[in-house]
């Protein structure tokens, strides 16, 4: 059984920076596609980020050039850089493995002064 784990979540200021990281353990040898997706409140889950096996990346509008998507294969590892934060950028955030469409349990991000 393949499981997700989120953490880095937290509360930062405008213009701050967190990281975010997902570890995968259970049966899986690798990660391959991976995304990253948040949820505000009242609001729809959205993709903000995703990764491929071969590292292209992809991003929402709303967070190019501010938030980097990364991985590392021998941590089974993927992780979301998050720099200039705003205050619409709260919200619970979630990876999911694509190709399994398994789901952690997500991390929360409150961006406030």
């Amino acid at each position: 059984q393949v499981q997700l784990v989120e953490s880095g979540g937290g509360l930062v200021q405008p213009g701050g920076s967190l990281r975010l990281s997902c570890v995968a353990s259970g049966s899986i040898s690798s990660i391959r596609s991976m995304g990253w997706y948040r949820q505000a409140p009242g609001k729809q889950r959205e993709l903000v980020a995703g990764i491929t096996s071969l590292g292209i990346t992809n991003y929402a509008d709303s967070v190019k050039g501010r938030f980097t998507i990364s991985r590392d294969n021998a941590k089974i590892t993927v992780y979301l850089q998050m720099d200039r934060l705003k205050p619409e950028d709260t919200a619970v955030y979630y990876c999911k493995n694509m190709v399994l469409n398994i789901w952690g349990q997500g991390t929360l991000v409150t961006v406030s002064s």
